[in-house]
């Protein structure tokens, strides 16, 4: 069966919620508009739905010249973005880097979600932040995601998880849909864990590096719609996916263009292949 994209996914803000697009452009450091916003609290440290899952909730859409904000019993907020002016150091992981400041009435609108201050930047330079060195080039970028451009999925790996789930204790917990795992493209026509060994890729007219595996975090036991918690899916990955104290799913990937060059854009419907790959019996690229 041919490998072909069957879902985009965009991120305007960090962890909230992602919206589903028929197609977009690929820039150096990630899709179009995903995950140039973040919220921090007053230190400037990233805060996310792994701590305060309502963030979840939060569905945010790119405009012309703004992003609006829809939440849980909030009023819709338009946000404009802010011109660079206005500078603050945050932190994302072990990143720390300068983030344009939002609007007082940004942050008072994420202080409702969270429950605490906390204050919207927006990433007006994405080439500010490279990616880890151990798995990336010394030109490599990325926006304010976990830690590399973008994340690919395969339907054959969901499909074989949540099997194993149906058969397991916590049963009641699946099926989960694709949403809880974040992805950016998702792809069909490939065996379950197939992407593992996966090192490079051609998604439509974009050439990717599969640099590395995709280990997952609590953020995944929060259902996208309710923002409650359960055990799954790390439950289940941890008995057939653990290698190295961690749980995998999925692969992270680096597009290869030039931080100056045309934005080509990717479909749903677009055709995968597969360019290189590598015999991985131990599991992911790690």
């Amino acid at each position: 069966m041919p490998l072909i994209v069957t879902d985009l996914y965009r991120y305007p803000v960090k962890s909230c919620r992602g919206e589903p697009l028929p197609d977009i452009p690929v820039e150096p450091w990630g899709l179009a508009g995903d995950r140039r916003w973040m919220v921090v609290d007053p230190g400037g440290e990233v805060v996310t739905a792994r701590e305060f899952p309502r963030m979840l909730l939060v569905a945010p859409f790119l405009e012309d010249g703004a992003i609006r904000l829809t939440g849980p019993g909030l009023p819709d907020l338009t946000v404009p973005v802010p011109d660079g002016r206005d500078l603050i150091l945050v932190r994302v992981w072990d990143s720390k880097l300068q983030a344009s400041v939002a609007s007082a009435a940004a942050d008072s609108w994420f202080s409702e979600v969270v429950g605490f201050p906390v204050r919207l930047v927006y990433l007006d330079d994405p080439t500010r932040r490279p990616v880890n060195p151990n798995y990336g080039d010394e030109e490599d970028r990325v926006s304010f995601a976990d830690g590399y451009p973008l994340l690919l999925t395969g339907e054959g790996s969901l499909r074989e998880l949540n099997g194993l789930i149906a058969a397991g204790p916590r049963s009641t917990e699946g099926p989960l849909p694709m949403r809880r795992f974040r992805p950016g493209v998702v792809v069909a026509g490939s065996a379950a864990w197939d992407e593992d060994a996966w090192r490079r890729v051609r998604i439509g007219d974009v050439v990717f590096r599969a640099v590395k595996g995709c280990d997952r975090c609590v953020m995944t036991l929060i259902d996208p719609d309710t923002a409650a918690k359960g055990k799954e899916p790390i439950a289940t990955l941890a008995r057939y996916r653990r290698w190295d104290g961690k749980v995998w799913f999925g692969t992270n990937l680096i597009p290869d263009l030039p931080p100056d060059g045309p934005r080509p854009s990717i479909r749903v419907g677009d055709p995968v292949e597969v360019l290189e790959q590598a015999d991985t019996p131990d599991g992911p690229l790690r």
